[in-house]
């Protein structure tokens, strides 16, 4: 074990403990405002014992603590340990999550309107806000369909390299590595493609700021030859929620353009606390390794071994790695993948009835539940888990032999939101483009050819298939109408029924 250093941290601690006189924001001074006199209910719910240790640390931009936006002292000490631990060139630090980052590094990767760039369709909609903030075009590829599971990964390395040779003027690829589920392909083909073309390869791993750290774990993207990642620490490492990094290697990415775009995106007074805790997670990596991981590996095996010898209907989803190709797949021990095999039940009843139990996951579609084992992930918390499968299993056998009539398990996740074709047309998202232009509406079986005026998002997962400046193709009509009959809620769509869509008129 290493010695535990985190020097915004110890910035943090000693400032607070030289009992300063603060004549500055935050309004709180150092959390005093909160112990005034409260009529409360329960007298351990005073605001003061839950956040006054919290907020000794929380302060503004002094001569003891240092400037996010000009970092100097202990933050550019903290950002250069960080660069180091996860090897990449240098490190930013981000405290307003991934989504930050991704903003970013649109702006900072689109220097003009009307830049493209090639996406993966199933990204997260902060890429997509930032291709809009960027004016930006996109190429968008669909996403592999993993054959166990149906869900989807990244697009494959053929598509993406047919997309680099039809439009050689992208300014770069970004992908989102690992899926929501701890689904991901090895990047290293991908990003030995990607820069044949000379072309930068931008990888959104908010779910895996963890990789690398531990020889079970997956190897990270940056270690694979990613140029620019972004992480959210705060997912799977000990940091605060919006806690996050982003990390660049080599000079593909303009990191001038970086730093002026992480000034207009990131807050002029970030959180303190956040950006210690991102330190103080760096800090645990150093001083523990792999050892850092090991209690929540072994509490994910041995409740993975508890299943796999069970009789019950609840299963876990077999997210295979693969090995033997050139892009080879692979699942990440510390995310749990469940789902009713006898299908009784759907994602969202499983999730319902684990609650029921104590147990709270992370996510839960149609299908599937998703649970995320921590570092500390203990014993008790698995002995709680697995009492809670038990009595679900128990009370499902107590039911009919049928799949209630109109339950949600029906709805299929097996990848059934994305379109079929693997590469759209230019989708502009310039703001003018189609900022003045008239839209009609009518019905989507008449649409085909049309450029839809509207987003639609199949939810759950939240995945777009449909943006506007889109052209809407047979398949893409057939399979939304598809996703209605099953039930399928859309957001951003003004006709939640999807019996008529609205289009440009004369595009």
């Amino acid at each position: 074990m290493k010695l535990f250093y985190a020097p915004l941290l110890e910035a943090l601690i000693s400032h607070a403990e030289s009992e300063p006189a603060g004549f500055h924001v935050p309004g709180h001074r150092y959390g005093e405002a909160l112990k005034q006199k409260l009529i409360l209910n329960d007298a351990g719910h005073h605001p003061a014992e839950w956040f006054s240790a919290v907020m000794r640390l929380d302060v503004t931009e002094l001569s003891t603590t240092d400037d996010l936006h000009h970092p100097e002292a202990s933050i550019l000490e903290a950002q250069r340990l960080a660069a180091r631990t996860f090897g990449a060139d240098e490190s930013f630090f981000l405290v307003g999550g991934s989504t930050a980052g991704n903003l970013a590094l649109l702006l900072a990767l689109c220097e003009q309107p009307g830049d493209l760039v090639i996406v993966q369709r199933n990204v997260h909609k902060s890429i997509i806000n930032g291709l809009k903030l960027a004016g930006a075009s996109a190429v968008f590829l669909s996403p592999q369909i993993d054959p166990c599971t149906g869900l989807a990964t990244i697009p494959s390395l053929q598509d993406v390299e047919e997309a680099l040779r039809r439009y050689p003027e992208a300014k770069g690829v970004v992908l989102s590595n690992p899926n929501y589920y701890g689904m991901g392909i090895h990047l290293q083909a991908y990003a030995e493609l990607i820069h044949r073309f000379q072309k930068p390869l931008v990888v959104d791993e908010a779910h895996g700021a963890h990789y690398g750290f531990h020889p079970e774990l997956p190897p990270s993207a940056l270690s694979e030859g990613a140029d620019a990642v972004v992480q959210s620490a705060h997912k799977t490492l000990p940091a605060l929620t919006m806690g996050a990094m982003l990390h660049v290697r080599g000079d593909r990415i303009r990191r001038d353009k970086l730093r002026q775009s992480l000034a207009m995106i990131q807050s002029s007074s970030p959180s303190f606390p956040i950006l210690a805790s991102l330190d103080i997670s760096r800090a645990m990596i150093d001083a523990l390794g792999g050892q850092l991981f090991e209690q929540g590996l072994g509490a994910a095996a041995m409740f993975r071994a508890w299943l796999r010898h069970s009789e019950f209907p609840i299963r876990e989803a077999e997210r295979t790695a693969v090995k033997e190709e050139a892009a080879a797949r692979y699942a990440d021990p510390l995310r749990l993948v469940l789902y009713d095999s006898s299908e009784r039940i759907s994602g969202y009843e499983l999730q319902l009835r684990l609650e029921r139990y104590g147990c709270y996951a992370e996510m839960a579609d149609p299908r599937y539940v998703v649970l995320v084992f921590g570092v500390q992930t203990s014993q008790e918390d698995i002995r709680k888990l697995q009492h809670g499968v038990e009595a679900i299993s128990i009370a499902m056998k107590e039911q009919e032999t049928n799949p209630p009539a109109g339950s949600a398990a029906v709805l299929d996740a097996s990848g059934v939101t994305y379109q079929p074709q693997s590469m759209s047309e230019p989708v502009s998202f310039t703001r003018d483009r189609y900022a003045q232009a008239d839209s009609k509406r009518m019905k989507l079986e008449h649409a085909v050819d049309c450029l839809s005026a509207e987003m639609v998002t199949p939810y759950p997962p939240g995945i777009v298939i449909l943006y506007p400046g889109e052209r809407i193709t047979a398949a893409i009509a057939g399979q939304i109408t598809r996703l209605a009959s099953m039930g399928a809620k859309f957001q951003g769509a003004s006709d939640p029924s999807m019996a008529t869509i609205e289009v440009y008129k004369g595009q």
